[in-house]
């Protein structure tokens, strides 16, 4: 939760974390010391859907190719899957979503918009 916040992401309540990294298919953290500096993980039904979810870097250690590492490990595990085809969605902040197009994803407009709503 301290690296959602200082990393700029919205913030949950420790409940609703606790569920939701229960329910990680795959997950990667980059740890200094104790203090866990990068994240990122893979969530969804494990055959047909999967969502590329929590990719933060701290701030104090961005630049240095942790969110490439990040989605590199990520990617890994979704291609090791074997179910076919399987798609993959994300959210890409601006200008995050240079990173993701590295790993081939791509805008989905103007065939599809990506929709959300946050319930509080």
């Amino acid at each position: 939760m301290r690296l959602r916040r200082v990393a700029g992401l919205s913030g949950f309540s420790e409940e609703g974390a606790r569920k939701g990294l229960a329910a990680t298919l795959f997950g990667v953290s980059l740890v200094q010391g104790e203090t866990v500096i990068g994240m990122g993980r893979v969530i969804g039904d494990g055959g047909c859907f999967l969502q590329v979810v929590d990719i933060a870097v701290d701030p104090a250690h961005q630049g240095k190719g942790l969110g490439k590492l990040i989605m590199k490990s990520l990617t890994e595990f979704i291609d090791s899957l074997p179910d076919r085809p399987i798609y993959v969605s994300l959210i890409a902040d601006v200008p995050a979503n240079r990173l993701y197009e590295q790993f081939g994803f791509k805008e989905t407009a103007p065939n599809s918009l990506g929709m959300a709503k946050s319930f509080r």
